[in-house]
């Protein structure tokens, strides 16, 4: 169950960086947008507003990721630490 938590916290992560981010999509909108009147099309706007859109998701889940690996990094640090000092307590009983 502790691994469906840990995609769940992981899957929401990812959405929440990814809908925050919005800087590549504004940059790609103002450049389409005078390309776009220029050579009279939409295309551009498509073209420069879905990878902005792309980058900004990109952005989001690897940051993600960096603060999930950075949270089990964490764990795994307060869990060597707790068996380390159950091995000296042992260690001194003995």
């Amino acid at each position: 169950m502790g691994g469906q938590e840990n995609v769940k916290q992981l899957e929401d992560c990812s959405v929440a960086n990814a809908m925050g981010t919005w800087v590549f999509s504004v940059a790609g909108a103002l450049i389409a947008i005078p390309v776009g009147i220029k050579r009279k099309s939409l295309g551009p706007l498509v073209f420069f507003g879905t990878t902005g859109t792309m980058l900004d998701i990109i952005m989001g889940i690897n940051e993600c990721e960096r603060e999930h690996a950075e949270h089990q990094r964490k764990l795994l640090e307060a869990q060597n630490s707790a068996v380390d000092a159950s091995f000296t307590k042992t260690g001194i009983e003995s």
